[in-house]
């Protein structure tokens, strides 16, 4: 047998040459430990992003008690002023809240997150999953920072924690040797990575929200607890939605496909152009357009709707004037001037739907016995006369 042969070897180590000074960073989250909340009086789980600059070694962490896209956005915006600029290349670990889905070739980014590095300029390139080594600059810091800093200190709230941690990255870890590079990071990172940086950001980012949102039957979507009309016949269809502090866009396949202005929870905005041309009139309460609907037929219908429309809440008529509509539709020119009474030639007459409901109650009351005659009077026996 052949030397080696059905046993397998791990390939032997290498050393990963470093990148250039002020091109990449890493970044991975990190579970500390338990930490007391006082806005829910109780212990919380703590975890701690962690930011490394590959070349210098210099780090910044941010520690916050969820995990969401957010919490990600909000730890970076404070690392790009602790570190006074923006990396060019970031390699995170496969976070959810940054990579949706992971691939070693394709991965898929977080739509809010993508936004983000595109407003910040810098690239995503995402580490494999279950390989530690793709971002080995940041893996071996998670211990070092729970062991180091987190652990058994005793903090007031999140913010304290996070203006200490600040401050043991500048003073303690940044001012240490450190063993493989054999200077002091904080010292390197300013001496040599700073001046290549890009420029910090000027303004704080607004994080937006993301959503998948159903289009209801009436052609509209919740998003953020409001509601907001969608054009065309998208009934049952998922779209996606986009909502910051000032507008709502919604797109179909990456289409855009409609810009709202936002509103508050329990808010609505409606176009009266994205609804169909039947349901506009009723969705809107446009009572002009039931009015002139009326004037189209018969210019007496027409004065009876407005007459109708002539009250403090004139919505509350809008049934009244739809059925009105319906007889309209449904007996057609030969009797639209019985419909009104004193609107037609004939307008002293009765109206059709009132006879005819009198003569319903009058079949239905003889069907319940009123009137009937007994079965002798309407069957009377024969009179049998006795022969002589």
């Amino acid at each position: 047998m052949p030397s080696g042969a059905g046993t397998s070897h791990s390939a032997p180590p290498c050393a990963w040459a470093d990148p250039e000074p002020g091109r990449e960073a890493q970044a991975d989250f990190g579970r500390m430990g338990l930490m007391f909340d006082p806005a829910s009086s109780r212990r919380r789980v703590v975890h701690a992003l962690i930011l490394v600059a590959v070349w210098s070694r210099h780090m910044f962490v941010w520690l916050s008690y969820t995990q969401t896209t957010a919490d990600v956005i909000e730890g970076f915006e404070h690392a790009w002023k602790f570190f006074g600029g923006v990396f060019p290349i970031i390699i995170p670990d496969n976070l959810t809240p940054v990579i949706t889905k992971a691939d070693p070739t394709e991965p898929r980014i977080n739509d809010t997150f993508l936004e983000y590095s595109q407003d910040r300029g810098f690239l995503v390139d995402a580490a494999r999953a279950r390989h530690p080594k793709d971002k080995a600059r940041c893996e071996r810091q998670v211990p070092f920072v729970r062991g180091r800093f987190f652990a058994g200190e005793d903090f007031v709230d999140l913010a304290e924690a996070n203006r200490r941690a600040e401050s043991w990255c500048a003073l303690g870890a940044g001012m240490r040797t450190h063993r493989s590079t054999q200077c002091r990071p904080a010292e390197a990172f300013r001496s040599v990575e700073q001046p290549l940086l890009l420029a910090a950001p000027a303004s704080t980012y607004e994080t937006p929200a993301y959503s998948e949102p159903k289009v209801h039957r009436d052609h509209d979507v919740e998003v953020a607890r409001a509601i907001y009309t969608v054009p065309g016949d998208r009934v049952g269809q998922r779209i996606s939605a986009r909502a910051d502090s000032k507008t709502v866009k919604l797109y179909v396949k990456g289409e855009l496909i409609k810009v709202h202005p936002r509103q508050p929870p329990g808010g609505r905005s409606t176009d009266p152009a994205d609804l169909p041309s039947d349901r506009t009139a009723y969705a809107m309460r446009d009572i002009s357009y039931l009015i002139a609907l009326g004037r189209g037929h018969r210019e007496a219908i027409g004065a009876f709707l407005t007459a109708l429309m002539d009250h403090p809440l004139p919505w509350t008529k809008m049934r009244q004037a739809y059925r009105l509509l319906g007889l309209v539709k449904k007996w057609g020119g030969a009797h639209r001037g019985r419909l009104c009474p004193g609107t037609g030639s004939r307008g002293g007459e009765r109206e059709p739907g009132r006879a005819h409901a009198r003569a319903g109650q009058r079949s239905r009351r003889a069907r319940q016995g009123h009137g009937r005659r007994s079965a002798e009077e309407r069957c009377p026996r024969p009179v049998l006369t006795p022969r002589l």
